[in-house]
């Protein structure tokens, strides 16, 4: 089985948009995150789209131009969605990557003799663009779904990720990181006030 990439890749890539398709999208925020194959393949093992129980394929650097144009198209669709704007471009090019076949799943048992999941076959990168496409197509075209749909309100930040929190009133991507700086900020304006 190939080495999975670890340490500072990880740290590197989000996964809490609550939909694979926006975790490719928040790739290139606040800048270029998929720098190279290596990156890429942290990516697909860290966004479940290949299992422990598979090799981590090997990203050639075509692949790594492929996942950056789809990234690109479902960021349009997902954007022109919040604001209004059709992207009929963009939707071509999203529903011509979905009519692949997606990476075929299975169980196997695993060494405790549990069911784990699996792939028939290592995938391939049509394969993969396809299950990413596929989730954006399901994220459209579901009105609930996409009626979640929201962009971070932190500053400087354009993630859109969605929002399932209770009362629908999430207001960052992350409390952790947006969330934060705007608690910081906010403090540091009233210690500011109250020193004036």
């Amino acid at each position: 089985m190939a080495a999975v990439p670890t340490g500072p890749y990880l740290h590197e890539l989000r996964f809490d948009s609550g939909r694979l398709c926006l975790d490719l999208v928040a790739t290139a925020h606040p800048d270029e995150r998929l720098t190279s194959p290596d990156l890429l393949r942290a990516w697909l093992v860290g966004a479940g789209l290949v299992p422990d129980t598979v090799a981590p394929p090997v990203c050639a650097p075509a692949w790594l131009a492929a996942f950056r144009e789809l990234r690109g198209h479902i960021g349009q669709l997902v954007r022109g969605e919040l604001a209004g704007r059709p992207a009929p471009a963009a939707l071509e090019r999203v529903n011509l990557l979905a009519r692949a076949a997606p990476p075929t799943p299975c169980a196997v048992r695993a060494s405790d003799g549990t069911l784990a999941r699996s792939l028939q076959t290592a995938p391939g990168c049509p394969a993969l663009l396809a299950a990413v496409a596929r989730d954006a197509v399901d994220l459209l075209t579901d009105p609930a779904v996409r009626g979640c749909l929201r962009q971070c309100e932190g500053d400087n930040c354009s993630l859109i990720y969605l929002d399932t929190s209770r009362g629908r009133r999430r207001r960052w991507c992350s409390s952790e990181v947006c969330g934060n700086r705007e608690r910081v900020a906010r403090h540091r304006r009233r210690a500011a006030l109250a020193r004036a």
